[in-house]
């Protein structure tokens, strides 16, 4: 395969370091020779030819910016074989060899079934909720868990001064792995993620544990596939008496400036998927695996479920509710 010319798009909800990753893919491809466009909108973009030649100077002081300059978008159209086709023939009237797609797993089966239609794609995973089955780590989870953790500290000092139970949300869509990490770091009284059902009933036994324990404050993180701040507020306040006071921290965990973490594994993601064209390589997910990054199938990847390990499950149960 002739590499000549490459389009990058994000695509879905935005993560911290997408633009650190667009960077990244920006001057990797330059340093190989080849021209660059950045699609705008993700893949309502491609099917407009919203499309835009970058340069160097195009990403210049981006890696420290959240958010992402290609902006994203959700495209019915695309979901449909007519819209792929429309894509498709974008890529081919631009002359557009490969895409590479940001995002998470609607993005990565979007660039599933666009490969379908002939069009080489590259999957590079960027989604908060770190629930990508083929790797180990997602751009953005990093931020998003430190933004979590920074508000639920500062609530934990007002908790703590009206001797108060808190119930804080957060985001994961029907994973828990946000939740888990966000909880047992700040020092959670109750973790509740969807890959570890918790009854009402032991909820409640673990804030009374904590009562007997000399606790006179807790603090409960949900994450919001397993259920809703309300709900778990109103099971305790229906249980104890309490009267616990509901957070959501909604998409205040998508935005702010990317952690170093995510601003070096997208620089090395982004490099390694324009490397991979370059080898000739395509239809593939950029993925971290036992602390290094290399790449899989996109069939493949797709079809790998991401399941919470046995042990944090356990770190959980022994952390919580003392």
């Amino acid at each position: 395969m002739k590499v000549r010319r490459i389009g990058v798009l994000t695509s879905g909800g935005d993560a911290p370091g997408m633009n650190a990753c667009v960077r990244a893919v920006v001057r990797a491809a330059i340093h190989h020779g080849f021209e660059v466009y950045g699609i705008r909108r993700g893949w309502h973009g491609l099917i407009q030819g919203d499309v835009v030649r970058l340069q160097i100077r195009d990403v210049s002081r981006i890696i420290n910016r959240g958010g992402t300059i290609l902006y994203t978008a959700r495209s019915k159209e695309f979901m449909t074989p007519e819209g792929q086709q429309k894509a498709a023939n974008t890529c081919k009237f631009l002359g557009l060899d490969s895409v590479i797609a940001i995002g998470g797993d609607g993005t990565f089966r979007g660039a599933q079934a666009l490969s379908k239609f002939g069009v080489n794609v590259i999957g590079i995973p960027a989604t908060i909720d770190n629930d990508i089955g083929c790797t180990n780590y997602c751009l953005g989870f990093d931020t998003a868990a430190n933004t979590a953790i920074e508000c639920i500290d500062k609530l934990r000092d007002t908790m703590q001064s009206h001797e108060r139970c808190s119930v804080v949300e957060v985001m994961g869509r029907h994973a828990g792995f946000l939740a888990m990490y966000v909880g047992l770091a700040a020092g959670a009284t109750a973790v509740l993620v969807p890959e570890h059902p918790v009854s009402y009933e032991e909820l409640v036994e673990k804030i009374r544990k904590a009562r007997l324990n000399g606790f006179s404050h807790y603090m409960v993180v949900v994450a919001e596939g397993a259920a809703s701040g309300d709900e778990v507020a109103n099971a305790i306040r229906e249980a104890t008496g309490l009267d616990p006071r509901v957070t959501v921290l909604g998409h205040i965990q998508r935005g702010g400036d990317p952690t170093g973490r995510d601003r070096v594994a997208a620089t090395k993601m982004g490099y390694l998927a324009v490397d991979l064209l370059n080898q000739g390589l395509t239809n593939r997910i950029v993925c971290t695996k036992d602390g290094g990054f290399t790449h899989v199938d996109m069939d493949e990847g797709l079809s790998t479920k991401k399941n919470m390990q046995r042990m944090e499950m356990d770190v959980l149960d022994a952390m919580t509710g003392l």
